[in-house]
């Protein structure tokens, strides 16, 4: 039997005709900064767990010009300290995110890529076990 980890579906919510239950917690478009407030990008969307309809991810893009060029970057919800004035404070420094594994899509079906980047940001992927508790918003 598969486990969770391995059953699990991550998308795009754009891709997905889905709405946040809140809207004011739609958080897409917002700046991106660091722990020591350094800008970071903007995140471009939300990756979700389809079983559980669940943000897992923040979808955040980096550099380029109107979108060409930009790299973009999965970072766990785990890492978010704080949402405040369309600004999503994390607690990585940029530096670690440019270094970071590269979104893609194609990945986010392999189990071992995404508990890779929980890895890389210092995360245990608890989530993928079942009873892992979801995070309580960011203040």
């Amino acid at each position: 039997m598969a486990e969770a980890s391995e059953k699990a579906v991550l998308i795009e919510l754009g891709d997905t005709g889905y709405e946040l239950a809140d809207p004011d917690e739609d958080v897409r478009g917002f700046k991106v900064v660091d722990q020591e407030d350094d800008e970071i990008g903007t995140v471009d969307d939300l990756v979700i767990d389809m079983d559980e309809k669940r943000v897992r991810f923040l979808l955040v893009g980096a550099g380029g010009f109107l979108g060409i060029g930009e790299t973009r970057f999965m970072i766990p919800i785990e890492a978010v300290e704080s949402i405040e004035d369309c600004i999503v404070h994390i607690n990585q420094t940029r530096e670690r995110v440019v270094e970071s594994p590269k979104y893609d899509p194609e990945l986010c079906k392999d189990p071992r890529y995404r508990d890779g980047i929980y890895g890389y940001y210092g995360f245990t992927p608890y989530y993928w076990a079942g009873s892992w508790p979801y995070p309580p918003p960011p203040k």
